[in-house]
């Protein structure tokens, strides 16, 4: 954990539905970091504009400074040899190119935590995130509360004008009124069963 910074680099990753607290934990782990006088730097997807451009927020109101950027390969060229704790938010909205760029940082002895949806709206796992999951030194998978039932929820509800999403809906529909819940197992509605073959 932070305060013992292996010196050939390490991968850690934080995942779990909306609402789950990701990126409050990575906010906690990236502040330990700097107690400890580690120096950090943060980053985030550029898309990610919900709460603020130039910082990672939490639900709960915490926050740190991030820079936001369009692609995982610019991420290298703004990590000075100086700093030791790379944290990178929403991971699973950056492309494949993500995985070369932390297993570089991480030979280079750098500490990276990232955090993001290890799961889509569709049940599938998202964007790089199973890949990095497989590769990381440690995985943190976190739960958050099903709105529906009260029991610990591992999915991402997807709603469309207060209706569960379809499966074959676009990951944005236009003029469509969006919103999210977690939910447990039970109570996760989709109405197409995921053929894993065709989906990996």
């Amino acid at each position: 954990m932070i305060g013992q910074i292996p010196t050939k680099g390490h991968i850690e990753i934080i995942c779990g539905p909306m609402f789950s607290g990701k990126s409050g934990e990575l906010i906690r782990r990236l502040s330990r970091a700097v107690i400890a006088r580690k120096p950090t730097i943060v980053f985030k997807p550029s898309i990610d504009v919900r709460r603020g451009v130039n910082f990672v927020t939490s639900h709960d109101g915490g926050k740190i400074p991030a820079f936001p950027v369009e692609s995982a390969l610019i991420i290298p060229s703004l990590v000075p040899d100086e700093i030791k704790v790379v944290g990178i938010d929403e991971a699973q909205f950056f492309s494949h190119e993500l995985i070369d760029v932390v297993l570089t940082l991480a030979a280079e002895g750098k500490y990276v935590i990232l955090a993001g949806l290890n799961l889509d709206f569709k049940g599938i796992p998202f964007g790089p995130m199973p890949i990095l999951m497989a590769l990381a030194d440690t995985v943190t998978k976190l739960s958050a509360i099903c709105i529906t039932c009260g029991q610990e929820a591992f999915f991402s509800q997807r709603l469309v004008n207060g209706q569960p999403a379809r499966y074959d809906d676009p990951i944005i529909k236009v003029g469509a009124e969006e919103s999210y819940q977690a939910r447990c197992r039970s109570c996760y509605s989709i109405d197409k069963k995921v053929v894993w073959q065709n989906s990996l």
